[in-house]
């Protein structure tokens, strides 16, 4: 039942209701099979789908990759979907076209779109100030000096601190500008900020007693600012952000393996991340020490979903049909425009770090947008959003020539000889007819 503005002004009765109502989503029924249709169809090749397939199966024989699932859809239509390799290399499992995967940052788009369903059901605007949902940040303090929090020999020490200039916003948190670091910062691990035993509440607490690396608003740095709007879900709707995800998202999108946590059915369809070892042979690799079939008790909302391919179409082609879901408009075309449009303010660009990040800026649904296409090692369309994992996975959604891209596998480091880049420039030689308007 997705949320709307009179139900979220009721907000706690009702959410509470769904809690005790709802199937659980390890077990509900199938959702309708997205539909298919030939690349003819659609404007695109076969024969390319076929020079692409065999380029992923390149990447799979030298060993780049253990295996990959690689799906696309154009015009709300799945025109290519493979799975090559194998899901475990020690066991020789063949890659399921059903794989499910450990999203990573590819799980911050997802919770960012769930604060633009309650700015649409009126229940909080991203203008908000972050200390309206979590006074703990009230009195956060900023370090004196940045490079203090990154610096590796950083300790539980004392650090210069001084007053913050200015409170943080939604908007900033869900554009990576509030000040917060990244949870590998040196800064946050002396701290243990993020730990998969810790509930999100307890991390998000530490975040705030953690002093900011910047002044909200002044510099843009990737970080675990997706975990706190996950709080903020949670205080906004009364609800927990699992469970606020799947019935106001999931369910509606018929995103029937996006989960936190994996029962003994689904982790039988789990890709194992592999990494080469010392003489250059993948094998397996635990990414963290309490890994999704665990028992985790952090709900991560910036790094901890797991999905399938056809969960990723799924949550791509909402942004495709401008917020739509059949007859049910999920999310307004307004929130639909606010996470394409580039929200990071002209002072603040480029985002530092050289290479995509200076072609790039960042939206209010927590996604990249191509803003200068030349500072890519791929093709890509100014106006493009995208986001990747840090185990290997990676979407596309293109409102030009209306693609949704999906490419996953489970490796560390991600790159993987570059299968995804290589992917993306194989689905662009793909499209045959092009739609009007191409920037």
């Amino acid at each position: 039942m997705p949320i709307t503005r009179r139900s979220l002004r009721r907000s706690v009765p009702l959410l509470l209701g769904l809690v005790a109502s709802t199937i659980d989503a390890q077990t509900a029924a199938a959702p309708r099979p997205l539909p298919r249709a030939t690349p003819e169809a659609m404007g695109m090749s076969s024969v390319a789908f076929e020079r692409a397939t065999a380029q992923l199966q390149a990447h799979v024989n030298a060993g780049d990759i253990a295996g990959v699932v690689a799906a696309v859809m154009r015009d709300g239509h799945v025109v290519y979907h493979v799975a090559l390799g194998v899901r475990d290399i020690v066991s020789g499992d063949p890659m399921p076209t059903d794989a499910l995967f450990r999203l990573y940052s590819m799980t911050r788009p997802i919770t960012s779109t769930a604060i633009l369903l309650l700015q649409d059901a009126g229940r909080l605007t991203v203008q908000d100030p972050l200390i309206r949902w979590l006074p703990a940040f009230a009195s956060q303090r900023v370090l004196v000096n940045a490079a203090d929090g990154v610096r590796r020999d950083t300790s539980t020490a004392p650090l210069a601190t001084r007053p913050r200039h200015g409170d943080i916003t939604l908007a900033q948190l869900l554009t990576h500008t509030s000040g917060i670091g990244s949870r590998d910062a040196p800064l946050y691990r002396a701290r243990d900020v993020h730990r998969w035993d810790k509930t999100l509440a307890q991390v998000v607490d530490d975040v705030a007693a953690a002093p900011l690396f910047d002044d909200p608003g002044t510099r843009f740095r990737y970080g675990m600012h997706t975990e706190v709007l996950g709080r903020v879900i949670e205080q906004a709707s009364a609800t927990p952000v699992e469970m606020f995800l799947r019935t106001q998202l999931f369910e509606p999108l018929g995103m029937r393996d996006a989960v936190f946590r994996l029962d003994t059915t689904r982790a039988r369809r789990l890709a194992t991340v592999h990494r080469k070892d010392g003489a250059g042979r993948l094998q397996p690799y635990p990414m963290e020490d309490i890994d999704v079939t665990g028992n985790r008790r952090l709900i991560s909302a910036g790094v901890g979903l797991v999905a399938s391919t056809d969960d990723m179409l799924r949550f791509g082609r909402l942004f495709l049909d401008n917020g739509r879901v059949g007859d049910t408009q999920l999310l307004s075309p307004t929130a639909v425009q606010l996470a394409f449009d580039n929200a990071v303010p002209a002072p603040l660009l480029p985002l530092p770090g050289g290479g995509y990040w200076a072609g790039s800026g960042w939206t209010l649904g927590g996604f990249a947008v191509a803003l200068d296409p030349a500072r890519y090692t791929h093709p890509i369309r100014r106006g493009e959003i995208w986001w990747d994992g840090s185990a290997g996975t990676r979407f596309w959604i293109d409102p030009v020539e209306r693609l949704v891209i999906v490419v996953m596998a489970q490796v560390s480091p991600a790159g993987g000889g570059g299968f995804r880049e290589g992917f993306r420039r194989a689905v662009e030689d793909a499209i045959v007819t092009r739609r009007e308007g191409r920037p």
